[in-house]
């Protein structure tokens, strides 16, 4: 009985999905994935239990021996005053070195990008991003890829008809 998003009665995500980014497995030919941890105030831990995140436009940059996301929107926190986050600052990653250093070679060739897919709470509570190395398609892969998504989807709706079509 627990749903895509697990909230208590007060609206908090304890565990699950916070935020997607839908649109990267579309611009983006995904391979390696990795999940990170993420450093974040107060303020944005809160923010995020609310489930108001949006990592559509984001992407990971490694700087100076660090993994860094870039571009994340977090809302501030209504209830905070003086003490709130700034919404969209660098947010850093939290990866061991050997994987920043095998992201850090992926990036350096042509074309590859770090790509946040989702955003979410662990089973432990703590806020996880899991992140893939992309390479950008070109429109003809963007539009091969819309149509078989729209041929699997009149598949499975002729097999579920019976194959009458």
């Amino acid at each position: 009985m627990s749903s895509k998003n697990d909230k208590n009665k007060n609206g908090w995500i304890s565990h699950g999905l916070v935020a997607e980014n839908r649109r990267a497995r579309f611009d983006y030919e995904i391979g390696d994935t990795l999940e990170a941890g993420i450093v974040l105030t107060g303020t944005e831990v809160k923010s995020l239990r609310l489930g108001k995140a949006q990592i559509t436009e984001s992407y990971a940059s490694p700087e100076s021996g660090e993994l860094w996301l870039i571009n994340a929107h977090i809302p501030e926190y209504l209830q905070a005053n003086r003490f709130n986050h700034q919404e969209r600052r660098p947010r850093k990653l939290l990866v061991s070195k050997k994987q920043l250093s095998k992201l850090d070679q992926e990036v350096a060739r042509a074309g590859n990008t770090i790509v946040p897919l989702k955003l979410f709470f662990n089973d432990h509570g703590k806020a996880k991003l899991l992140i893939g190395v992309g390479k950008g398609k070109k429109n003809f892969d963007k539009r091969a890829t819309s149509r078989d998504r729209d041929w699997n989807r009149d598949k499975a709706r002729i097999m579920k008809e019976g194959g009458r079509g």
